[in-house]
């Protein structure tokens, strides 16, 4: 079944407040052409918020497809930039796939926020911060517009912690002039009980982003008592995306045969 490319530009101005960015964020969907509601996966890619991994996006938005899911990827705002523009960014795109859900024949109870590395810390951080202050000083949304209902978390940020962090993403999502607000964006922080349902996995020899980020999350989840499923796998490293030959680097790493199984435990999951 082929799916329908378009380009959609998000807004860089917030309530009158103007974010610095690098790039003017845009969502590009992948939606399947048919007639039947089908769940959504909003994929965004890592790249230490200051790129974006082209192997984690178009790929990851095909495989999803070929999974019976509409799927779309998100382009978010890159440093330098000021705290919280990517996160207005992805909450901006869940409201646009909501408001066209009807349109775009997406289930509006079943739309999915996917991230990898960096952009597995963006997606948590909507699924933190829906409904705080955070968000509606600046958007014309209620809260329930921008609620994922579902999280896809893989080898994602989460701690700001320095002993297990990924310094780079972690200043970078802040900015220069926000730098004191690292508790804000420790994620494993600010779990609640309104956290949507997580699927999430990493690997034991992620040297990049330790595992220990997953473990803090998964840790929380459970004390919020949030249903959520976690696979830690032993082999891999950081940014395997899909794991296969197809989103492997130039040089042919990142591919492993015992972390390409996730899209389906992801999908059997999901339909559980």
């Amino acid at each position: 079944m082929k799916s329908m490319k378009e380009k959609i530009d998000l807004p860089l101005n917030y309530a009158g407040k103007l974010f610095n960015s690098n790039q003017k964020p845009f969502l590009k969907t992948y939606l399947l052409d048919s007639q039947k509601e089908r769940p959504l996966v909003l994929i965004c890619p890592g790249g230490g918020y200051n790129h974006l991994s082209t192997r984690e996006a178009e790929p990851v938005a095909l495989q999803m497809n070929a999974m019976d899911f509409h799927a779309a990827v998100l382009s978010y705002s890159l440093a330098p930039m000021e705290f919280p523009a990517a996160l207005c960014d992805l909450a901006e795109a869940v409201s646009l796939v909501r408001r066209n859900a009807k349109k775009w024949n997406v289930d509006s109870s079943s739309i999915i926020v996917a991230g990898f590395s960096a952009g597995g810390h963006l997606a948590a951080s909507l699924g933190c911060f829906w409904r705080s202050g955070i968000l509606q000083d600046l958007l014309p949304y209620k809260p329930e517009e921008t609620r994922p209902n579902r999280l896809l978390l893989c080898y994602p940020v989460i701690t700001a912690d320095r002993r297990f962090c990924h310094e780079e993403s972690i200043a970078n999502v802040l900015g220069k002039n926000n730098l004191d607000l690292r508790d804000v964006v420790s994620l494993e922080l600010h779990v609640d009980d309104s956290f949507p349902p997580t699927f999430l996995w990493h690997t034991v020899s992620d040297e990049t982003v330790p595992l220990e980020n997953s473990l803090f999350f998964a840790s929380a989840l459970r004390e919020a008592k949030i249903p959520f499923e976690f696979h830690a796998f032993e082999r891999g490293s950081h940014g395997l995306a899909l794991a296969t030959k197809e989103t492997a680097k130039s040089d042919g790493s990142c591919q492993e045969k015992e972390c390409c199984v996730w899209p389906a435990l992801f999908r059997n999951w999901l339909e559980c």
